[in-house]
C-alpha cells in the first residue's frame, strides 16, 4: 500500500502530496486544471527547497520525492490507488460529487478519506457503496510542519479502515487522534468559535486586529494569534466551518458574525487573496 491519490492541489492538497511523497509514496495529484497542478507543484518544489537549505533534507531526497509526484486533470488516473485523499474546497456538494466518482472509478479495496475540516463522514460516505472504507484525515495546515491528523470515523467507518489509516499516519511521521463524526469535529469545533468571537470584537471595536492577536499571542501564549490565523486558514473557509456547525448543532453561539460573511463577500479571504483582517502585499 505504497500508492495515494491526491484530490485538490491546493494548500492542503499539495501538502498532503509532499508529506506523502517525501516518505516513499507514489502520488497521483489531480485537480480540476493544469495550471492549479503546475502552482501546486511550484509550491512543492519550494518547499522541499527551504527544507534542503534547512538541512532537513537532501537534494537527492528532495529531488526523489518530486519524481513520485505524477500529476493530472482526470480522476481515472487514481484507479489503481489503494488510498485517495480528498482535498477539495469545503463544499459538501463538491464532495459528495467527487466521492460517488472516486466510488465508480476506484478499485473496491480502496480507502477513501477526506480532509474535511467539518462536513459529516457518514453523509459523505452515504454517497458510495463502500461506507465501511470512507473515513475522514483531517490534517493541519501546514502540512508538512503540523504534527496532527484527525482520523474520524463515520456511522459505518469499519475498524479495519480506521486502524490501518492511524497506522499510515503514524508512518508519515504525524500523531493520530480518533474523534467520532460530529459537526466540526474536535479541532474547528473548538477554534472556529474563538476566531469568531476575535472578529466579533474586532467589528464591535473592542480593539483593533493587531491588539486582539497580541492579548491572545502574549496572554494565552498562542503562537499566532486568532485573526493572522483565520487569514492563513482562509476566511471562506472559516465561514464554511461555522455555517457547518451552525447549522449542525442549532446553537446560536456559532452564528458567523456579520462582519467575517461581509469580508468574504468581498473576497477579502486571507492570505491567498493578499487581504483580509492583514494586508499581504509585500
Amino acid at each position: 500500500m505504497k500508492t495515494v491519490g491526491v484530490v485538490g492541489a491546493g494548500t492542503m492538497g499539495n501538502g498532503i502530496a509532499h508529506l506523502f511523497a517525501q516518505h516513499g509514496w507514489s502520488v497521483a495529484l489531480t485537480d480540476v486544471s493544469a495550471p492549479l497542478i503546475e502552482k501546486a507543484l511550484a509550491t512543492i518544489r519550494g518547499n522541499l527547497d527551504r527544507q534542503v537549505k534547512k538541512g532537513t533534507t537532501s537534494p537527492e531526497d528532495r529531488d526523489a520525492a518530486l519524481a513520485r509526484i505524477a500529476t493530472g486533470t482526470d480522476l481515472a488516473a487514481l484507479a489503481d490507488c489503494a488510498l485517495v485523499v480528498e482535498a477539495a474546497t469545503e463544499r459538501q456538494d463538491l464532495k459528495f460529487t467527487l466521492f460517488e466518482d472516486l466510488d465508480r472509478l476506484v478499485g473496491s479495496e480502496a480507502i477513501l478519506a477526506s480532509n474535511t475540516s467539518s462536513i459529516s463522514i457518514t453523509a459523505i460516505g452515504a454517497r458510495t457503496k463502500r461506507p465501511e472504507m470512507v473515513i475522514g484525515m483531517h490534517f493541519m495546515n501546514p502540512v508538512p510542519v503540523m504534527q496532527l491528523v484527525e482520523v474520524i470515523r463515520g456511522q459505518a467507518t469499519s475498524d479495519s479502515a480506521t486502524i490501518l489509516v492511524m497506522d499510515i499516519a503514524r508512518e508519515l511521521g504525524k500523531t493520530p487522534v480518533e474523534v467520532s463524526d460530529y459537526p466540526g469535529f474536535v479541532a474547528n469545533r473548538v477554534l472556529l468559535p474563538m476566531i469568531n468571537e476575535a472578529v466579533f470584537c474586532l467589528m464591535e471595536g473592542v480593539a483593533t486586529a493587531e491588539s486582539i492577536d497580541t492579548v491572545m499571542k502574549l496572554g494565552m501564549n498562542h503562537p499566532m494569534g486568532p485573526l493572522a490565523l483565520a487569514d492563513l486558514i482562509g476566511l471562506d473557509t472559516c465561514l464554511a466551518i461555522l455555517e457547518v456547525l451552525h447549522e449542525g448543532l442549532g446553537d446560536d453561539k456559532y452564528r458567523p458574525c456579520p462582519l467575517l460573511k461581509r469580508m468574504v463577500a468581498a473576497g477579502h479571504l486571507g492570505r491567498k487573496t493578499k487581504r483580509g483582517f492583514y494586508a499581504y502585499d509585500k
